[in-house]
């Protein structure tokens, strides 16, 4: 997922936040948006539009008066033109006028006239941010359908502690997506397994394999892009997943297995992506094992749960339950064979080379159908998978 081609109006209010507003433009342009700016006059005693234009290539607008034109006012072209608008940081004096249907600059005659998707990421002191009047501000613009970007805590720049930061550049940027995409998901609960599990020998050497995890943490965020609430099961290791996601990370199978039940009880979709180990070492050590003086030595496994297993058959089973096999040979056969041992409702067959693999290829496989799934990125390979487990495939 990503904002190539997406037309981002960026609203800069006055605060000493501006400065990341900065980043921010840059990074929605490293993802292919176009941006254009516009300024309040708060918001230019800090930094100056030259440093907007410059490097973003676009007039930075400020003036209302600036933007009248022959056929029709200015600033609403200005709105029209955008997929969608991104105001950060903004103070609380904004938030009230906003919410007030205050018009009395650039910026907010724009948002009184914007009918496109709107996110906000206020940033102020932390008392400013709890104040009633503020918070009932932010209820009205989110009842008008606004996403907000809520401050994270920190050290603020009056020397103070408590919520009031400006969220990251990329927790905004990330937030921006599911403006910007079809919400084919809203309302349903997904949970994802991804990444390997670890089993522990002693306090040092454990037993892996080779799953990175980047598939399913790929699944998961083009899920909760698409309006999925997700809960993301992450073994060791698993790359970064979106803000918007619930992250739990594990380490064994054991652990794994009880995040997932905990989770996976009558939801909408489970999907087992997870490189589950089958086994795990029957005795363990709170010490380090010495090596000295043992020339051989014989390790008793026993088998680790079937998590997909335990989750198709549990008693509140999740609507639709799809299991990954990673196989080296004979990849149909084994996968017809799991379908019906494990009682899931799909599988996706890939090949073991596919660990840590940038690419991702294999077979969409149920009862009643099966389908080739060519190679191609793994980013890709996930949206292509989501139609499917949604129902429509004509959507690839």
């Amino acid at each position: 997922m990503s904002l190539q081609g997406k037309r981002i109006l960026l609203g800069i209010c006055g605060g000493i936040a501006v400065y990341r507003a900065v980043e921010l433009m840059r990074l929605l342009m490293k993802q292919g948006a176009e941006v254009r700016c516009v300024m309040t006059k708060s918001a230019q005693e800090f930094v100056t539009p030259l440093t907007f234009e410059a490097l973003s290539g676009e007039k930075v607008h400020h003036d209302l008066f600036d933007l009248t034109e022959e056929h029709g006012m200015g600033h609403i072209q200005l709105v029209r033109w955008a997929d969608a608008v991104v105001l950060a940081p903004v103070t609380s004096n904004l938030l009230a006028k906003i919410s007030h249907g205050i018009a009395d600059d650039l910026l907010t005659t724009l948002m009184l006239a914007c009918e496109k998707p709107v996110l906000i990421a206020p940033a102020m002191n932390t008392s400013m941010w709890l104040a009633d009047a503020t918070q009932t501000n932010i209820k009205i613009l989110e009842g008008r359908g606004y996403t907000v970007v809520e401050p994270v805590s920190g050290e603020l720049a009056c020397g103070e502690q408590g919520a009031g930061r400006l969220a990251e550049p990329e927790v905004i940027a990330e937030a921006l997506l599911p403006l910007l995409t079809a919400q084919t998901l809203k309302g349903q609960h997904w949970v994802i397994n991804a990444g390997p599990t670890v089993e522990s020998w002693d306090v040092v050497r454990t037993l892996s394999n080779r799953a990175t995890g980047t598939l399913g943490v790929m699944l998961a965020n083009a899920a909760a892009i698409a309006g999925a609430n997700v809960i993301l099961v992450a073994g060791v290791g698993c790359p970064k997943s979106m803000a918007i996601i619930n992250r739990i990370d594990v380490e064994s199978a054991a652990q794994m297995l009880q995040a997932c039940k905990d989770a996976a009880k009558a939801v909408d979709v489970f999907v087992g992506t997870a490189a589950v180990s089958d086994f795990r070492f029957k005795d363990t050590s709170a010490t380090k094992i010495k090596r000295q003086g043992i020339q051989d030595m014989q390790v008793e496994m026993v088998a680790n749960p079937d998590i997909i297993a335990d989750i198709a058959h549990m008693a509140e089973r999740p609507k639709m339950v799809v299991a990954f096999a990673a196989e080296s040979e004979n990849h149909l056969e084994y996968a017809k064979e799991k379908l019906k041992v494990k009682g899931v409702d799909a599988i996706v067959a890939n090949d073991v080379s596919n660990m840590g693999n940038h690419l991702a290829s294999g077979w969409w496989v149920t009862a009643s159908a099966e389908a080739e799934l060519r190679s191609m990125p793994k980013d890709k390979f996930a949206e292509v998978l989501l139609q499917y487990i949604d129902g429509n495939p004509s959507r690839v």
